[in-house]
Parts: structure tokens; sequence; C-alpha cells
């Protein structure tokens, strides 16, 4: 192994090690105080409207499929592989490749608070978009409800449990639960435009219906998961004081100096005897 992959090496590994030591160091210090969330409330309002969907909807989308207009099925097929987990996951992976191999203690203040918010950033769509993922794929494969495109064999409630085949992995929806797991870290980053970031997401999950892979309920309860795994991704991302502050606010506020941009920090938030560390920057903690 020539010199500079080794030093490259040396420094990744350096930098991992460093920053599993301050997340380690900072859950031992800070108390799990989370905020009161009426999480029984949310499920049985997520649970009730996935059943008043599939009593509704559920039975004439499945007698739809195929039937829809020839510039609707064009425009859903090219809007619903938005929904693919790959196109947020990805580049979430690279940015923390790029991240992990970053001379952090050569870069100015400015550059390491941005370097820091963008490690931040992806690391938070690893957890909501990946882990709500790996759920996602556990229980539409536990459950093995028929997709809508084997309405006329299986019906509109035809569940083969553990089958492994991918016409009987339809409920929750994957994309779905992708998009619910985006609009959740939208909401959570920029809450005073939920009502934008809900119509998108929910557009780009329904597209499922209009596919035929997908009934209405699939989708509901894919997105409501997506959610619940954002927020608590977010929950826990503020007691470690990454991106959020510890408030007493329902859900996780957005920290000022957190910034994808050209950073420009406030006064007296960060000084030169306070450096950002490996990965990680110790003028966050509040």
């Amino acid at each position: 192994m020539s010199v500079a992959p080794l030093a490259l090496y040396r420094r990744s590994l350096g930098n991992f090690r460093d920053t599993m030591s301050i997340v380690k160091r900072r859950f031992a210090v800070r108390p799990a105080r989370y905020p009161r969330i009426l999480w029984s409330v949310w499920l049985i309002a997520w649970m009730l409207l996935t059943v008043a969907i599939f009593l509704r909807l559920d039975a004439g989308a499945g007698e739809m499929r195929g039937e829809w207009s020839s510039g609707l099925a064009r425009f859903t097929d090219f809007f619903t592989q938005f929904g693919l987990g790959g196109w947020y996951l990805i580049p979430a992976a690279l940015c923390l490749v790029a991240a992990n191999l970053t001379d952090w203690r050569g870069l100015s203040r400015r550059g390491r608070m941005i370097v820091y918010n963008w490690t931040c950033f992806a690391f938070l769509v690893l957890c909501a978009v990946g882990l709500s993922g790996l759920a996602v794929n556990l229980l539409k494969y536990g459950i093995g409800r028929a997709r809508p495109l084997y309405f006329d064999s299986f019906g509109v409630l035809s569940l083969h449990p553990f089958a492994m085949d991918a016409r009987f992995a339809g409920f929750p929806s994957g994309h779905a639960t992708t998009m619910g797991a985006v609009f959740g870290i939208l909401l959570l980053l920029f809450p005073r435009r939920w009502y934008i970031s809900l119509a998108v997401t929910a557009c780009i999950a329904s597209t499922r219906v209009f596919v035929g892979a997908h009934y209405p309920s699939d989708t509901v309860a894919g997105f409501g998961l997506g959610l619940a795994f954002a927020v608590l991704s977010g929950l826990v991302f503020a007691r470690l004081g990454f991106i959020f502050g510890q408030t007493s606010s329902k859900l996780p506020v957005r920290k000022r100096t957190f910034r994808l941009g050209p950073f420009r920090a406030p006064r007296g938030r960060i000084s030169t005897a306070d450096p950002v560390e490996t990965g990680i920057d110790r003028t966050q903690t509040p």
C-alpha cells in the first residue's frame, strides 16, 4: 500500500473513531428528556385513517387498475421513480464518505461548519429513510398482501405472510414510506412550509396507486410509517445537539447554526477556543 492511501485510511479511521466517541459521550452526559408526544393518539388516528381508506377506496382502485388515461399513466410512471430510496440514500452515503475522508483540522472555522452541517444532514437522511426502509420491507413481506395488479386473482385483501414474493409485498408501500420520511425531514427543517412539502411528497406517494403497484391504504400506511421514523430520528438528533436543539416544543427545533449554504456564524457562537472536532462540532453543545 502506498503512502497516500495509507494516510487516507488512517485519517478516515481516526475521523470515524472520534465521531463515535463524541456521540457516545453525548448520549452519556445528556439525559433522555424527550418531549411528550401523544404517540398512542397518533397511532390510533393513523390506523383508523388506513382502515377508512381501505374500506372506501381500495376496491375501487383495484377495479380501476390499468384503466387510467395514457397521459396520467405516463405522468405517474415518471414521478413514481422519485419514491425510490436510492435517490436519497446514495447521495447521503456519498456525502458521509467524503466527510469522513476530509481533513477537518485543515479547514477554516467556516469550512468546518459547512462540512459538519452536511454530515449531520446526510446522517439524518440515512437514519430516517434507511431505517424506515428496513422496517417497511420487514412488514410488507411479513404481511404478504397481494398487489392490485393481481386484484382479479386474489381480491382486495389476500394475505400470504412470508411468501417472499414481490406479488405479495403490497402493504405498506415502500415508495410511500420513503416519501413519508422525506416529508418528515422537510417538516422538521422547514416547519413553516409544511403544506408545500406535504403536497409534493403525498402526490409522489399517490403515484403508486395509479401505476397499479399499491392500494390507497398501502400508501397511507407507508407514508405514516416513514413520517414516524423521521420524527423519531429528529428527536434523537435533538438530544445529541445535532441540527436541532432540545426545547419544550413537541417537535425538534432547527438550530440557527444549521445551514447547508455559505455560513455566517453568529457572534459569540464559534470561537478559536472551541473548535470543530473531527466530524462533530463542540460548539453545538448547549
